[in-house]
């Protein structure tokens, strides 16, 4: 976020948001790594990380999408309207590739009321309601800063899978979370 702000949109990086950022990828590192680091040695890029990647450069130019407009508060009034234009898009080549699987012999949906239910909540609770309140808080604090709170996903996960998978929480992740949240406290102090 810090990257594309300052490449693409001219902000301005303090020496703040710089060590904040450094705290909370120590953090999320700390996390990924099981609070081992040579675990980090054996780290392998694979396709789909290197889609996460692209798909995180994205969200980059999404979020100072939002903001930078002629709008004199600067935020997106439109944003239903940009949401609407995201999901078209993502339609068109979920659907594209939804024809692909058929079309190969992927099975066919099963329709019910389990599956319609998780269409409902993904078309209610990510889709509108997450993008929503990305936006509010992107308007509030700007994306540099909310951005740093991307950072918790990976805590986050974690601590679900302590709560339904019945995995231990360990002492790394009582420091990375530590870290995290200092490098949010300290990238957005004086804001």
């Amino acid at each position: 976020m810090l990257a594309v702000g300052h490449l693409f949109f001219g902000s301005q990086v303090t020496r703040r948001q710089l060590g904040g950022a450094l705290l909370s990828i120590a953090g999320v590192v700390l996390v990924l790594s099981h609070g081992e680091w040579n675990r980090l040695l054996a780290l392998r890029l694979v396709p789909g990380d290197v889609f996460m990647l692209l798909a995180t450069l994205c969200w980059a130019f999404y979020s100072w999408l939002l903001v930078r407009t002629s709008e004199p508060s600067g935020i997106r009034r439109d944003w239903a309207g940009f949401l609407v234009a995201q999901m078209l898009f993502g339609l068109g080549w979920s659907g594209a590739f939804a024809a692909a699987e058929w079309g190969v012999g992927a099975a066919p949906i099963q329709w019910g009321w389990p599956l319609a239910a998780a269409l409902v909540f993904v078309a209610v609770g990510p889709a509108i309601i997450a993008y929503r309140s990305w936006a509010l808080g992107v308007e509030r604090v700007g994306p540099n800063i909310a951005g740093f709170f991307s950072n918790l996903t990976p805590l986050f996960a974690a601590l679900m899978s302590a709560a339904f998978l019945g995995e231990t929480p360990r002492l790394y992740h009582a420091l990375a979370f530590v870290l995290i949240v200092g490098g949010i406290v300290l990238s957005s102090r004086g804001r």
